[in-house]
C-alpha cells in the first residue's frame, strides 16, 4: 500500500463537525438516486433537508458538477454522503465552503492525483470485477454478479429492484482522478461492510485509516444501507460533536453514534 502524502495530514482528529442542517447523497455506479431511499426518510422526519443527486455517471467533472450544484442550492452546514464509486464525487465535490463532513459508505476515498485502479490492483480483486458487461463505451454489472456480489444478502426481490434502475456508466470514468480531497481538511466517516464482494474491505481499511476517519465496521454486503439493520445510513442525529474512538467502540443499539452516523450504529462484533 502507498503512504499518504507526509506533507498534508487528514483533518479527521483534529476537528468535529458542526451540526448539520441538510444531507447530500450521492450514489455510485450500478445505480440511481432512488438507491437511498431506505435513508431519505430518517433524517428527513428528524427536520434535515435531504437531497439525492442523479450522478451521470458520465466523466468525473459532470459528475461533481451534479453535486456541486446540490450544494450551491442549500444553506448552512451540510453533510455530503457517498456511496462505492461515488466516493470520488465526494471527495472533491466536499471541498465546497457548505459540507462540514464528508461520509463514505462502502465508498472509494482516494487522494488527491491517485490512480484508484493501481491502488486497488494491490490488493486481491473482488468478484463483482468480473460481472462488469460493456456496450460499446457502456458499462453495466450482469444481473448475476448484481445480485450475488453488489447486493448480497439484500432480500431478493429487493434487490432486483435496485438491478432494474441501474444505470450504465461511461467506461472513461473509471480512469479519471481527483483534484482536491475534502478529507485533507475536513472531518470524514467511513462505514466499512466487512462481507463486501464489490470493493475489498480491506482496502477499504487502509484508506479510513488513511483519512483518519471515524469508521465502524458492519457484517453487510456493498450496499449496507439495503440491509434491514442499516438503514439509518447516515442517521438522523447529526451531533455537534462526534464521539472519541475509545467511545465509539463501546457504543450499543441505544447509545449516542458513532459521529454522524447516528443513534443506532454497532460495531461489527456486537452484530448477528
Amino acid at each position: 500500500m502507498t503512504r499518504a502524502n507526509p506533507q498534508c495530514t487528514p483533518a479527521a482528529g483534529t476537528a468535529a463537525p458542526v451540526k448539520a442542517h441538510n444531507v447530500v447523497l450521492v450514489h455510485g455506479l450500478f445505480a440511481d438516486g432512488s438507491c437511498w431511499s431506505d435513508v431519505i426518510a430518517r433524517p428527513q422526519n428528524a427536520g434535515l433537508n435531504v437531497t439525492s443527486v442523479q450522478n451521470p455517471l458520465t466523466t468525473l467533472p459532470e459528475a461533481v458538477a451534479s453535486a456541486e450544484r446540490a450544494l450551491n442550492r442549500l444553506d448552512g452546514p451540510t453533510v455530503i454522503a457517498g456511496h462505492s464509486f461515488s466516493g470520488m464525487i465526494v471527495t472533491e465535490a466536499g471541498a465546497h465552503p457548505n459540507v462540514t463532513a464528508v461520509v463514505y459508505v462502502a465508498a472509494r476515498a482516494p487522494d488527491t492525483g491517485e490512480d484508484y485502479t493501481a491502488l486497488a490492483k494491490k490488493l486481491p480483486t473482488p468478484p463483482a470485477t468480473a460481472g462488469i458487461v460493456f456496450d460499446g463505451e457502456k458499462g453495466r454489472l450482469s444481473q448475476l454478479a448484481f445480485l450475488r456480489d453488489f447486493a448480497g444478502g439484500v432480500p431478493e426481490p429487493k434487490a432486483k429492484v435496485l438491478y432494474a434502475v441501474q444505470q450504465p456508466f461511461q467506461k472513461s470514468l473509471l480512469a479519471n482522478r481527483i483534484t482536491r480531497a475534502a478529507w485533507r481538511t475536513k472531518p470524514s466517516f467511513y462505514a466499512v461492510s466487512t462481507a463486501d464482494r464489490t470493493i475489498n474491505p480491506d482496502l477499504r481499511r487502509f484508506m479510513a485509516k488513511r483519512m483518519g476517519s471515524k469508521t465502524v465496521e458492519m457484517k453487510a454486503s456493498h450496499v449496507p444501507r439495503m440491509h434491514q439493520n442499516h438503514r439509518h445510513l447516515p442517521s438522523a442525529n447529526f451531533p455537534a460533536k462526534a464521539p472519541d474512538a475509545t467511545t465509539a467502540g463501546k457504543l450499543s443499539s441505544s447509545g449516542p453514534g458513532l459521529g454522524i452516523f447516528g443513534t443506532t450504529f454497532r460495531p461489527v462484533a456486537e452484530q448477528s
